[in-house]
């Protein structure tokens, strides 16, 4: 048996579950910032949350499309586009920190945070655009005035 072409965990479901889970875990993590899951799940949420991240950063009417159709509400999608991207800064990729937490009673799964690296709590910094500076107004030299010659 060959094993190209099978990617990704599988989690014990059809495709159309699957797609779901991730979605549902995404809108969660942008919606709460952190969420608490399984080690694997946390780890399969990263890349698509990323891929997410980057298209939010482009900004553009197309991306913001694309967002809201990946996520499960609309909300969510505008949050990460107008709230979380500007606050991320000039990171190209590492967004998310996973922390195994603890194990889960009952079926021993290892359990495990995902949240974001930097803290957005903090306001992002406000970028103001670039305004022309007018040019200083240079005093008008005062012309001299001819004195009236006196006549005597």
């Amino acid at each position: 048996m060959h094993r190209h072409g099978y990617k990704g965990a599988k989690f014990h479901r059809e495709r159309d579950q699957r797609e779901a889970l991730i979605e549902g875990l995404a809108d969660s993590l942008i919606k709460y910032e952190s969420i608490e899951t399984t080690l694997i799940k946390a780890k399969a949420v990263g890349p698509y949350v990323e891929k997410l991240i980057t298209k939010a950063k482009k900004g553009d009417l197309h991306n913001r499309r694309q967002i809201i159709a990946s996520l499960q509400t609309i909300e969510s999608a505008h949050k990460l586009i107008d709230e979380i991207t500007p606050k991320l800064g000039a990171r190209n990729s590492g967004y998310f920190r996973i922390e195994r937490t603890r194990v889960r009673r009952g079926d021993n799964a290892q359990l495990a945070r995902v949240s974001f690296v930097d803290d957005l709590t903090v306001a992002a910094p406000k970028v103001t655009p670039v305004k022309a500076v007018p040019a200083a107004k240079k005093p008008v030299a005062k012309k001299p005035v001819a004195k009236k010659a006196e006549a005597k």
